[in-house]
């Protein structure tokens, strides 16, 4: 009888689906919480799920629909596509977010810049600003040590905004692939509230793409080069690039270039997050990880921080010039989402690692060129004692302001 009752059961479940009517809701707003938690979900049911369903993705073709089957195309190509784009599109192109150019760790490299500095790399042009060149000083060393030509005008950025209008504010130039300026949204139609929730689920997107296009080397060709520990990019004996021996960062040219820079601007938000965005009950401060204690007085994250930003110049982005909390509530799925990325890029990070091959690449791409190694290597923080930083203060929030001890659960 309980087999019949989980037929009968299962029987009316599959007819009332059946029965229901698919609502498509068109809307001029994009929450950048649910799109990039939607894009995480569907990359990690894409591709890998497909994988693990026996598919072999080298006989999927884009162009030939629902081949060789509906399942594998679905979870091949459209969740591939779909997430990519997200990708691209939220943390690259549409100007949701705080420009790179004002990332705290580009401000600490351009103010120990000689003096001269100033237009070096942007034309010859001194603006008054290091920040620009410094930028384009990184993009451009990311770009050397993947063999890739960076795109034009790319919106790179650092924190996510909460909410915006998803349409082009302009048309598409049809050389929109390499030159991005046409694909901006309006930022006029932007909610420019940082939200936790929104910087977590978009970190979560950069690290599952990070760790898969710097999880293996290639060559000058474009072949995927196996890491081995053997292998490297780096010159004999240190850390920094050998430009002769054939061996490039990421799996090929365009993955070595992208995970890059997907890393860099994780690491300039986590590094924003607890530098600024830390709340104390009276106003925005910095916390330190190595001496946090929530029992000494809570710092959290709180979920809304609304954003004025200032014009500083022409051609220049705008800058963010005031922070104000305008939802001062600690909230679960903010705290949660920020640590899924966080624990995640430390896993990436982990000098002591080497579980995985992919880890092998991870080792050179974190030993001090193109990012920083960890403490216990130079005595230095770097991005790995970042995230295991970070990590520890969104669980001890966690801890003193969600879990109900009594019930053994986190709560709202």
């Amino acid at each position: 009888m309980k087999t019949l009752g989980t037929l009968f059961l299962a029987l009316l479940l599959t007819a009332s689906i059946a029965q229901a009517q698919v609502v498509v809701t068109s809307t001029d707003n994009f929450n950048t919480r649910d799109q990039m938690l939607l894009a995480n979900e569907i990359n990690e049911s894409g591709e890998p799920f497909a994988e693990a369903l026996g598919y072999d993705l080298d006989l999927l073709d884009p162009m030939v629909l629902n081949a060789p089957d509906s399942i594998s195309y679905t979870l091949g190509i459209e969740n591939y596509e779909y997430s990519r784009y997200l990708l691209g599109t939220v943390i690259s192109r549409s100007g949701i977010g705080l420009h790179m150019m004002w990332a705290p760790m580009i401000a600490q490299m351009a103010a120990m810049e000689p003096e001269g500095f100033d237009g070096t790399f942007t034309g010859g042009i001194a603006n008054g600003f290091n920040e620009d060149d410094e930028l384009m000083k990184n993009i451009m060393h990311f770009g050397m040590l993947a063999n890739q030509m960076a795109p034009a005008n790319p919106w790179p950025q650092y924190a996510d905004f909460e909410n915006g209008d998803p349409h082009l504010a302009q048309p598409a130039a049809p050389d929109f692939q390499m030159d991005f300026s046409t694909l901006r949204w309006d930022r006029d139609l932007m909610d420019k509230t940082l939200n936790p929730g929104a910087m977590g689920q978009s970190m979560m997107k950069q690290y599952l793409w990070a760790q898969d296009m710097l999880g293996a080397f290639h060559d000058g060709d474009d072949n995927g080069i196996e890491p081995d520990g053997i292998i490297t990019p780096d010159s004999v004996g240190s850390p920094n690039f050998d430009p002769n021996n054939n061996v490039f960062y990421g799996g090929n040219n365009l993955d070595g270039f992208i995970g890059q820079v997907l890393t860099a601007e994780a690491i300039n938000k986590t590094m924003f997050l607890i530098n600024s965005l830390a709340y104390d009950g009276t106003g925005l401060v910095s916390v330190d990880p190595a001496t946090y204690d929530p029992a000494n007085g809570i710092k959290y994250f709180p979920h809304r921080i609304s954003v004025t930003e200032s014009p500083v110049g022409e051609m220049l982005p705008p800058q963010a010039t005031q922070l104000q909390v305008t939802d001062a509530g600690s909230d679960l799925f903010d705290q949660l989402s920020y640590l899924w990325g966080t624990l995640n890029y430390k896993n990436m990070m982990d000098p002591d690692n080497s579980s995985h091959p992919a880890h092998l690449a991870y080792h050179a791409v974190f030993d001090g060129n193109p990012f920083p190694a960890s403490m216990s290597q130079t005595g230095v923080p770097g991005p790995f004692d970042l995230m295991m930083g970070t990590s520890k203060i969104l669980f001890m929030n966690l801890m003193a302001m969600h879990f109900d001890i009594t019930t053994g659960t986190f709560v709202n």
